[in-house]
């Protein structure tokens, strides 16, 4: 028996517009170090001795819209996976874990599975290490395992756990999930010593799982294993089969399974909880990561180009100018190069609001940044106007754009630093500082960096029509249609 690390790495993150977005969403942000979120859940695991071994990679759970940049941020961390399932949609946590655990048991072996969602944050990383360990006996032994975080203070914002009698040595029974409270009933709450906080992190046998999710919930486990059985890999993801797992019910784990075993154990499964303190927020809107960062004399805690004046309690985040502030308190403000977010700190949890306005009036600010990622490095849209568009493009040592033809736009390249190789129709030729190309609409193309440092260059689009998806492809080294 291993101690399998599950990465569910499909959120969106809403509350942290405008950093965060639809198709580049929190866990893939640095939002307290040079570590995003999703290499700090990565990392967590380092050094872990417990009385299993440690599974030699993780198994990672994520949409298939940010699967290049999830890859290469595992690579960055040290903590590359081959194991990488691609959901073609969302469906909740308790598919994904379904689907970690057909994967994790494979081979015909079992697994403990320890879920840890990528967008949270953990500090006492020794603490947790413990905790894990506390609560692996009542694993193996059958049990479904959380983690519940000892309360700080009568938070609102959070589900909370009633514990039960103790089950063994810094593991207790589950009592009952609760919803998020109002703020006389967390303070009751808090009083009690009763309740801790729902910390989504969850650590059960891969056979336990599909065992109580088949009987809870058979239609789940059966679209989950018909997606699974009809998955394709693709270099190292796994492309979950999208029709079959468009069938599959959308639920959380709480309340596919943990909710219906609290109290009352089914199956000779008992949902047991281990308490623990180990500096852990889930980073759910701005004010929690305010409350997360190191801050000055007067409680502010900036980052970027920011300059503060007869300013308190504050949280300034500048990515792409300065940003300056002067005789405010209790505030929040985002700069990023297409868009701007000031709120009160104490109306933070309502930023999904704006979200939803954006989307219901198609703005493209809800689901993507300026800067694109691709799995050949970035573009960044500089400037556009009617019937053209100007891009700031970086591709990294190595790698290759698809070879591609545009139906409604011509391109102009022009190469800042580095060296191009350039396929233009029949010819192919190499472009150095200061050089450029013309690529005439219609015509098939591909650019390509032979060289070992970064190719950065401008494209100026014209035609009658920009979008991304007027694109042919031909040939891509990346699996893209």
């Amino acid at each position: 028996m291993k101690l399998q690390p599950v990465i569910l790495s499909g959120g969106s993150g809403t509350r942290l517009w405008p950093l965060s977005r639809e198709h580049h969403p929190k866990q893939l942000l640095a939002l307290l170090g040079d570590d995003s979120l999703l290499q700090d859940t990565a990392k967590r695991l380092s050094g872990f001795a417990g009385r299993v071994p440690l599974a030699a990679e993780p198994i990672v759970v994520c949409n298939e819209e940010y699967r290049f940049i999830t890859a290469e941020q595992m690579r960055a961390a040290g903590v590359a996976t081959r194991q990488m399932l691609l959901e073609p949609v969302g469906r909740n946590t308790a598919p994904a874990l379904t689907l970690a655990a057909l994967a994790a048991g494979a081979d015909g072996s079992d697994a403990l599975l320890l879920v840890m969602p990528a967008d949270h944050v953990i500090r006492d990383r020794a603490a947790f290490h413990l905790a894990i360990d506390t609560g692996i006996e009542g694993a193996l032994a059958g049990g479904m395992v959380t983690f519940g975080i000892v309360p700080e203070r009568a938070e609102t914002g959070y589900g909370y756990i009633r514990i039960g009698a103790q089950a063994s040595p810094g593991v207790h029974e589950v009592a009952a999930f609760v919803e998020k409270p109002d703020a006389a009933t967390a303070a009751g709450y808090l009083a009690s010593g009763e309740y801790l906080w729902n910390s989504g992190l969850f650590l059960v046998g891969a056979r336990t799982w599909l065992e109580a999710i088949g009987h809870f919930h058979p239609e789940m486990l059966e679209a989950c294993r018909a997606a699974f059985e009809g998955a394709t890999r693709d270099a190292d993801f796994v492309r979950i089969a999208r029709e079959a797992f468009e069938a599959c019910p959308s639920d959380s784990i709480d309340y596919a399974v943990m909710e219906k075993l609290a109290g009352t154990p089914s199956l000779g499964i008992a949902a047991r909880v281990v308490p623990m303190s180990v500096g852990w927020s889930d980073v759910g809107a701005w004010d929690a990561l305010w409350a997360l960062a190191d801050k000055d004399a007067a409680g502010n805690a900036a980052r970027g180009d920011v300059v503060l004046e007869d300013t308190r309690n504050s949280l300034v985040i500048g990515t792409s100018c300065m940003v300056a502030c002067l005789g405010v308190d209790d505030l929040v403000v985002v700069e990023t190069p297409d868009a701007v977010l000031v709120a009160r700190k104490d109306r933070t949890q309502d930023v999904k609001r704006i979200v939803s306005r954006l989307k219901a009036e198609d703005r493209p600010q809800a689901a993507a940044h300026r800067k694109i990622h691709r799995p050949w490095g970035y573009y960044d849209s500089i400037d556009g106007g009617d019937r053209f568009q100007v891009k700031r493009i970086v591709v990294n040592p190595g790698a290759a754009l698809s070879l591609q033809m545009h139906h409604h736009r011509a391109e102009h390249w022009i190469v800042v630093c580095g060296t191009a190789r350039v396929t233009r129709g029949e010819e192919t030729f190499l472009l150095s500082e200061n050089q450029s190309t013309y690529i005439p609409l219609g015509v098939t193309h591909r650019l390509e960096n032979p060289g070992k440092l970064p190719l950065e260059m401008i494209e100026v689009q014209s035609g009658s029509y920009l979008g991304e998806d007027d694109i042919v492809r031909f040939q891509d080294s990346y699996g893209r249609g």
